[in-house]
């Protein structure tokens, strides 16, 4: 949350352009977003340790494929942005995805209060908005190279090949998670719940009966 007021603020008081905006015309307000998107780096970081708890913690079903080309590669590209293009432009990105984190992070800090639970039924629409996050986010850079203003050309070409990556992969995470058709052993799950009467399996009784039916044949 912070990281969004202080990005959206900067960049109004510095009349950064929507549209594109260079590394050099704002003055003091290109230093104070370079210094948020330092914290911001700062906290990809952080981010990159859920993959390391994961990995102490064996939950090997938690580190997939996306998971860790997102972290990993979050963490090394925003080197390079701190690097060669601190400001300008590159605030478009970091300010809708602090929005986005803001809103998951409500989202998980809720689900640990059980009583909250059962109103958490919004879940894959955060998944929704990380998609419109990605394409908002290429449809901002794309427009900076089809109308420039000084940014380099290079790292526009780059941001929106990357963020096409990420828009393929969270759409096939949203396809396998809520798309998904139930499987028969789901199906035949309620089925195997009815199957047991006062606290026993069928298969007790079956085996009392047969026992009970032995003993009278003798």
């Amino acid at each position: 949350l912070c990281f969004l007021f202080q990005l959206i603020l900067a960049t109004w008081e510095g009349g950064y352009n929507l549209q594109c905006q260079n590394l050099h015309s704002a003055g003091e307000a290109d230093i104070r977003v370079a210094k948020v998107l330092w914290w911001y780096y700062f906290s990809k970081v952080i981010e990159f340790m859920d993959t390391i708890f994961f990995v102490l913690r064996k939950k090997s079903s938690q580190i997939t494929f996306l998971h860790v080309y997102h972290h990993a590669t979050m963490f090394n590209i925003w080197w390079c942005v701190l690097n060669w293009i601190p400001c300008g432009q590159s605030f478009f990105g970091p300010t809708l995805n602090s929005f986005i984190h803001v809103l998951m992070y409500s989202y998980y800090g809720l689900s640990v209060i059980p009583s909250m639970r059962k109103y958490l039924w919004w879940k894959k629409y955060l998944t929704q908005a990380q998609l419109i996050q990605f394409l908002l986010t290429i449809v901002h850079t794309l427009s900076a190279a089809v109308k420039p203003c000084g940014f380099p050309f290079g790292c526009l070409m780059f941001q929106s090949s990357y963020m096409a990556t990420l828009v393929i992969l969270f759409i096939n995470f949203y396809i396998k998670t809520y798309r998904k058709a139930p499987s028969r052993t789901a199906i035949k799950e309620p089925l195997a719940t009815t199957e047991i009467k006062n606290g026993f399996h069928k298969d007790y009784f079956a085996a009392a009966n047969g026992f009970q039916n032995n003993k009278k044949a003798q």
